[in-house]
């Protein structure tokens, strides 16, 4: 076993030990996602380093407390890339591959190509015994039972260090194109329903106002002539292909005038892309993702009973997913949505079977657990 695995193994033994609740933590980038952390800090920042690649194979293993801007600058000098497009948030290069996976965050490419899990082909993790285990492997077959690597995406560090990923990547898109269009949600939202059923290389959408008029952004990624093809069929403004990498990048890291707009809280809604626009109450109009599916309000968190209400009524949840800058977390509201009880006994299954001492933080994501 390396030093570094060897280290945090030792120091999660004696955690169980003396019961010392811990917080694991890789570059700090996500530590407002889920509820506020709580725990002596154990760092992942060690476990750096990419230990296999192949590109021919499309699979990559990395070490969890590797840098994400790492990871993807040695894939692009294959040609190669994550295409669920992973958030980095933070400074630029701070976000590591187990924080990614931890979170489970994707970015707006995420409606057409899949989430983090589905590229999660396996993992090594040290459990709250300080056992270093390992799972999956490096192709899509390996998976006999439960896929307990895929599990890992979206834990947030509460079944254990991961520290080693396996994923599948796949090559840059031959062609891209951004258009855009002037239209209300209502009408964004029908078109994307539209173009949905159709045979077009859609990748990322993207609807929000701007000065009181709404605009409708569309990304088309695949072969040259299916990207021309759809941009002659489609119409609308063709943006400069510079310019449109830095909307999305910006998009995808919430740096994007919209999410600076106000001081209330930020809240996501994933709901069906066919529901309608969701209205419940006054206030300012969503930023529209996932063709459809992902919508983005600010609101304070007093009015969590509304949205979450509303985004049930359209068939899905709501994630208080940020509070404004300076404000302190609010314990009355959850974070997340309440679970069923079926999924909340399993949740609190699988925590009990990889961390039996309860030392790893599990309340940041079951609040009051």
């Amino acid at each position: 076993m390396e030093p570094a695995l060897s280290q945090i193994a030792e120091r999660i033994r004696a955690a169980a030990a003396d019961a010392t609740p811990l917080r694991i933590r890789g570059g700090g980038t996500k530590d407002f996602h889920g509820e506020t952390p709580h725990g002596e800090i154990l760092s992942t920042t060690a476990l750096t380093g990419i230990t296999s690649y192949e590109p021919s194979e499309l699979v990559v293993t990395v070490r969890g407390g590797t840098p994400l801007a790492e990871l993807e600058a040695v894939l692009a000098e294959k040609g190669q890339c994550l295409p669920f497009e992973p958030p980095h948030f933070g400074a630029a290069g701070a976000g590591t591959v187990g924080g990614m996976v931890a979170a489970g965050l994707s970015g707006p490419a995420r409606a057409s190509v899949g989430a983090v899990r589905d590229y999660v082909l396996g993992a090594t993790l040290v459990n709250g015994r300080g056992d270093v285990l390992t799972f999956g492997g490096q192709v899509m077959k390996n998976v006999a039972g439960y896929d307990v690597s895929r599990v890992l995406a979206g834990s947030l560090g509460t079944l254990g260090v991961i520290a080693e990923v396996s994923l599948k990547v796949l090559p840059v898109a031959p062609a891209e194109a951004t258009l855009a269009f002037d239209c209300s949600q209502a009408d964004a939202l029908r078109l994307l329903n539209e173009w949905g059923g159709r045979p077009l290389p859609l990748n990322a959408s993207c609807w929000f106002e701007q000065a009181g008029a709404g605009m409708l952004q569309l990304r088309l990624r695949g072969a040259v002539a299916a990207v021309e093809a759809a941009c002659a069929h489609l119409g609308g403004e063709r943006k400069d292909n510079a310019h449109a990498a830095a909307h999305w990048q910006a998009l995808r890291d919430q740096q994007l005038p919209w999410f600076g707009a106000g001081p209330n809280a930020l809240w996501r809604l994933s709901v069906p892309q066919t529901a309608s626009a969701i209205a419940w109450g006054d206030g300012e109009a969503p930023l529209v993702e996932w063709h459809g599916g992902q919508r983005w309000y600010q609101a304070p968190p007093a009015q969590a009973a509304r949205i979450r209400e509303a985004a049930r009524a359209a068939g899905g949840h709501a994630t208080l997913f940020r509070m404004p800058a300076g404000h302190a977390a609010d314990s009355r509201v959850p974070r997340f949505d309440a679970l069923s009880a079926p999924v909340a006994r399993i949740h609190q299954a699988l925590m009990h079977e990889f961390d039996p001492h309860r030392i790893f933080d599990r309340a940041r994501l079951l609040a009051g657990a």
